[in-house]
């Protein structure tokens, strides 16, 4: 949304670009033309007309069938009935992507009111008489079919339909006040990661960090009009700090600021807000029959029940755990021969949070291994041990040759070409928008691809869709053909920002978070489905993540790396020496890696599976609660599950513990790309048609069979890590 449009005059013939077809390229959002006017006037028109369209279903005079109850929405030809659906999806995405205070401010007064709409949907009782007596009698279906009315039914069932008048009204309240609740906690956060910044005026204090992190420290500081070196929360400014810095105390500052965000005393602590959270999905999944939240979660999920999610927990805790104390206890050695060499003063560090405000004083003294110190002395282990460093891969890695190179990956494996075009409106100057050829040169998709931090921005990185694939009947048209409308896909990351002297150069980290939100890009712009909530990524959330951590795995493959890795100065290919180091480093610290991710599935599972009103004191219960899974040492003036969106804000309540599902899926899958050439164009293919082009048609686990010809082991993940021998 242009800042010239903001605060003009609307003239009295405009019409809100949400009511009209977007004539653009392929038909994508009309970004430029967007008003933050227009969000709530389309907001409440969308909300009329879904309940006209309510109106003109429930009093059909005709005897309910699947055509005209269940699909005559998904089938709206003319898509007049889409508009809550369009601009919802372009307000939130951008919500996370380029917000501002008028977008945050909408946000809350919308909020109550979308979830009252959907509750008015879901809880309506003549709707939900309509689709079940459908889901009792119903002609003959096709797999799709029958997976759409299952999920259909389903979905009225798990949003209270079954429920007493007096319940359905305790439903309403819940849910409404968890929506609100997790809006809040998400701008709280964002809003705590901004604030805080190390502004740097002595040379001095950057010691040890790379000329890229200096330089990158320095344009920030421009941008915000201030002498010297800003370092920011945001990933490309904090890892290279906290890996690289030699002031232990500024380490400190950084990652007490990272690792306290929403419980400071001020307008944004999360704690409450947390604990309100957890209690409310509790009572939610109490309403609706279930003993916990996670038995009403994962009654929809792979994993199936709490037993199964444990078990593979547990599974991973008694493999990888006697590992990573090991690899702790190496670094601790290793610390302490490195700190007593060093010769210098540290600070010691207060134990307390009040204490931790205060000026340390120093002494030299005997190392405590700090959590701020575990990035620093790990990434000399690894030098000494290795001899790679993320800043030697650097410059190879500029972001121009990565996007060749991870194209070019999809191209060789798939067959699928990718043209930018300028045509199509974006919402920031940073955004690239790419039409997607497939293999025979037809259309496939639209691929925006959003790679920098920047004011308004949430952290991390995530794929969306502003359009997504499905089959449409044409009015006149034989119904045999129906339109495949094809999908609108975004990745926004935050990578490395170019400055005035360097092109954006990544680490390879970056690199694997590319592939990861590419792997979900393919999901959807390879969607083949007849109906659009069954498409692309829509999926059972323990078996989303598959085709995003499949394709991490090239990350570290010769004959990948050989296609982009380029020196952005010489030209000279990535060198083979470099590149065995990489593949001889790749498990270094895995084992500590995997257990601070089973960390965070106990916690979260820890939350999910309170029986109870949840009253403890959030910081203390979470140390307790993934202490099973720690090798290093705790604080008790840090917490982690203020700023946990996956499991408060996001999708992810009761279903962290997918990575690592998922984890064991990918390295299982990709064994098998192993046996018959990474590049194998037939496994590609299989992939694709087995799984990437399927969405949630069938259950997850078929899916996976038909391409593998059997259900996946631990042992691809095991042998992967280092952890058992091949």
């Amino acid at each position: 949304m242009s800042e010239e449009n903001r605060g003009q005059q609307i003239p009295s013939n405009r019409v809100n670009p949400f009511y009209e077809s977007y004539k653009t390229p392929h038909g994508t959002v009309p970004f430029d033309r967007i008003r933050m006017e227009d969000y709530e006037e389309a907001f409440m028109e969308g909300i009329r007309r879904d309940e006209e369209y309510l109106e003109k279903t429930i009093n059909n005079p005709a005897k309910p069938t699947f055509d005209n109850t269940i699909i005559n929405k998904e089938d709206d030809s003319e898509g007049y009935y889409d508009l809550l659906d369009r601009v919802s999806t372009v307000f939130f995405n951008l919500l996370s992507a380029e917000t501002n205070d008028e977008m945050d401010a909408l946000a809350q007064k919308m909020s109550p009111i979308l979830t009252k709409h959907a509750n008015d949907m879901r809880l309506n009782e003549r709707l939900f008489e309509r689709v079940k007596y459908v889901h009792r009698h119903h002609r003959k279906l096709t797999p799709e079919e029958k997976r759409l009315l299952d999920d259909c039914y389903q979905g009225f069932v798990r949003s209270g339909a079954l429920l007493s008048p007096e319940d359905k009204e305790r439903l309403r309240q819940l849910t409404e006040e968890a929506s609100l609740l997790g809006l809040q906690f998400s701008q709280n956060l964002l809003k705590e990661n901004k604030a805080f910044s190390l502004h740097i005026t002595d040379e001095r204090q950057l010691e040890g960090l790379p000329q890229t992190a200096i330089d990158a420290a320095a344009q920030e500081a421009r941008e915000q009009q201030k002498e010297g070196w800003v370092f920011t929360l945001d990933a490309p400014s904090y890892s290279p700090f906290m890996t690289y810095s030699t002031q232990r105390e500024l380490r400190r500052q950084m990652y007490m600021a990272y690792n306290t965000k929403g419980i400071h005393d001020n307008e944004n602590n999360n704690l409450a807000i947390c604990q309100r959270l957890i209690n409310l999905r509790r009572e939610i999944a109490q309403l609706l029959g279930y003993k916990t939240f996670a038995d009403y979660v994962l009654s929809r999920r792979m994993a199936k029940n709490v037993r199964g999610v444990y078990r593979l927990l547990n599974q991973l805790v008694d493999a990888y755990k006697p590992a990573a104390k090991k690899e702790m206890e190496e670094l601790r050695r290793f610390a302490s021969v490195e700190f007593r060499a060093e010769s210098l003063e540290f600070a010691t560090v207060p134990e307390t949070a009040a204490a931790a405000n205060s000026q340390p004083s120093t002494l030299h003294s005997p190392l405590v291994l700090e959590p701020w110190d575990l990035g620093f002395y790990s990434h000399k282990l690894k030098l000494k041990k290795y001899n790679i460093d993320a800043e030697m891969l650097r410059p190879y890695f500029q972001l121009e040759r990565v996007i060749d190179g991870v194209f070019g990956l999809a191209t060789r494996l798939y067959g699928i070409t990718f043209k930018e075009n300028k045509d199509i409106p974006v919402y920031h100057p940073d955004v690239k928008a790419y039409e997607v050829f497939d293999r025979d040169g037809s259309y496939l998709a639209v691929f925006y691809a959003d790679f920098h931090p920047r004011k308004g921005k949430q952290g991390g990185a995530w794929m969306t869709q502003y359009q997504e694939q499905y089959k449409k009947t044409r009015p006149g048209k034989n119904q045999e053909n129906p339109l495949n409308v094809r999908p609108h896909v975004s990745v926004v990351m935050n990578l490395t920002k170019p400055t005035p002297d360097r092109p954006a150069l990544l680490t390879l980290g970056e690199v694997e978070t590319f592939l990861h939100e590419f792997g979900h890009a393919l999901h959807g712009m390879f969607s083949d489905c007849r109906f659009e909530s069954l498409s692309g990524t829509n999926v059972l959330w323990d078996f989303v993540e598959l085709p995003s951590q499949f394709m991490e795995n090239f990350a570290v493959e010769k004959e990948f790396l050989r296609t982009f890795a380029f020196h952005y100065q010489t030209g000279e290919p990535l060198p083979d020496e470099l590149i065995r180091r990489i593949v001889r480093s790749r498990n270094f610290m895995a084992a500590t890696a995997c257990m601070r991710q089973v960390s965070f599935g106990l916690l979260d599972m820890a939350y999910y599976t309170k029986k109870d009103e949840f009253t403890e004191d959030i910081i203390p219960f979470e140390k307790k609660a993934w202490e099973k899974a720690i090798v290093g040492k705790q604080r008790m003036d840090t917490c982690m599950t203020t700023q946990f969106s996956h499991i408060m804000a996001g999708g992810y309540a009761a279903g962290y513990y997918s990575y690592k599902w998922a984890e064991v899926l990918d390295a299982d899958a990709f064994a098998v790309f192993k046996r018959h050439g990474i590049f194998d164009q037939k496994t590609a293919q299989r992939f694709r048609d087995c799984i990437l082009s399927r969405g949630g048609t069938e259950d997850p686990m078929t899916l996976y069979k038909n391409f593998k010809g059997s259900e996946p082991t631990i042992d691809a993940l095991l042998k992967r890590n280092g952890i058992k021998k091949k």
